[in-house]
């Protein structure tokens, strides 16, 4: 997307490929390699983070919700948040496992999880092979990572990133986590999503009117499903409607322009493809509950202190 930066002239562009903008907020919590004596115990416990637990050498009993889970080597835990859970050898001899806890603000990928009932992935199970290989990596970074040096933080992130992604494609593998038609609907709502985020670029290079129908109904034709049909799906999975989240990202980009001192608000209307100064100041404080003007004088102070 542009940011805070004008479009390049128009005429000018010969060919152009737009991805769509990636947001995402991944927390990452507790990450450790432990190797412990066959006296170790962790006490029952829950959080509000996704846990992945992968067992490397020896054996871990889990009392998770009641239920006993013996975990060998090469075994993995999914845990979904608030699952109550402890743990201790599961022959009081030593083991060695890895933990991860995490939080990300993808809510299709946060919605691919949730529908997980299985819960202990042994070894030979196609999720635990199409992830292992990355998470060797990760733990190979993780081994190495104590002096935190940037190059090492940076490593850990993109094998974060390779593993989520691994992670999202044997999920969807899985055939009974998930019936057809319900992952078919999500498929579909990401590929709203795509085309919705696509629209922002199409405003900056064209100058297209930002509040025309928000582009749902062209979006609904070119996949082939009704206007309705989109609404519906897209709010199914992402929990709003198609059109408040481009306002979303309308309001986003308006604030990173307006943060920009060097563009008008006359100018920022008509990046963001509005027929004039006065609908766009509407649409924004309609939005944010304070004008464009407001806004960036607030915006301006704040950086000042």
């Amino acid at each position: 997307m542009a940011g805070s930066f004008p479009p390049p002239t128009l005429g000018h562009i010969i060919e152009e490929t737009i991805l769509p903008d990636v947001n995402t907020t991944v927390n990452l919590f507790a990450i450790h390699l432990r190797r412990v004596s066959g006296e170790w115990e962790y006490p029952l416990h829950e959080h509000t983070q996704f846990e992945i637990n992968y067992v490397l050498e020896g054996q871990q009993l889990m009392n998770a919700d009641g239920s006993r889970l013996l975990q060998e080597a090469g075994d993995l835990i999914l845990f979904r948040p608030g699952y109550a859970h402890s743990s201790r050898s599961g022959n009081d001899e030593p083991f060695t496992y890895f933990c991860l806890h995490f939080n990300i603000d993808d809510q299709l990928f946060l919605s691919m999880l949730s529908r997980i009932r299985q819960t202990l992935f042994r070894r030979d199970s196609m999720l635990t092979r199409q992830v292992e290989p990355v998470l060797s990596r990760l733990i190979d970074i993780v081994r190495v990572a104590g002096s935190a040096t940037m190059t090492q933080r940076m490593r850990l992130h993109s094998a974060i990133f390779e593993l989520f992604g691994t992670l999202w494609e044997a999920v969807s593998n899985e055939a009974d986590l998930l019936s057809s038609s319900a992952y078919e609907k999500a498929e579909l709502a990401h590929q709203i999503r795509n085309r919705l985020q696509g629209l922002m670029g199409q405003h900056f290079k064209q100058g297209a009117d930002a509040q025309r129908h928000y582009g749902i109904d062209d979006i609904a034709a070119e996949l082939g499903i009704s206007v309705s049909h989109c609404n519906r799906v897209f709010r199914n999975v992402y929990g709003i409607s198609p059109r408040a989240y481009l306002s979303g990202l309308v309001l986003h980009e308006a604030k990173l322009l307006l943060s920009n001192p060097l563009l008008t608000v006359q100018q920022i209307s008509s990046v963001l493809g509005y027929r004039d100064i006065a609908h766009f100041s509407r649409q924004f404080k309609r939005w944010s509950g304070v004008s464009p003007s407001d806004y960036r004088q607030s915006a301006q102070g704040e950086l000042i202190h």
